[in-house]
């Protein structure tokens, strides 16, 4: 079992990344090993899909050691308001 829940995640990604939007899902029935994760922050812009992806992983370095699951979906602003715009068509 993790000692990780959904809220340190959280609150650890909005303050390393200083993301302005952050949901995370424990898919683990609690025992905190499976994580579904969007963010959303400026630091992403200019940056691929990997290098996203990297960043969010180096800023959970620690926790992903303990954690079995981890699925992220990262995102630019202006990316994210495209998905919320596809979402309500």
């Amino acid at each position: 079992m993790s000692k990780y829940n959904s809220k340190y995640l959280e609150d650890k990604l909005k303050q390393e990344l200083e993301a302005k939007y952050v949901n995370v899902v424990d898919e683990s029935d609690g025992c905190g090993g499976k994580f579904s994760v969007i963010i959303v922050s400026e630091a992403f812009k200019g940056k691929t899909l990997l290098q996203k992806h990297r960043l969010v992983n180096t800023t959970l370095a620690e926790e992903l050691k303990e954690i079995h699951a981890f699925s992220q979906k990262s995102y630019t602003p202006e990316e994210w308001e495209k998905v919320q715009q596809q979402q309500q068509q």
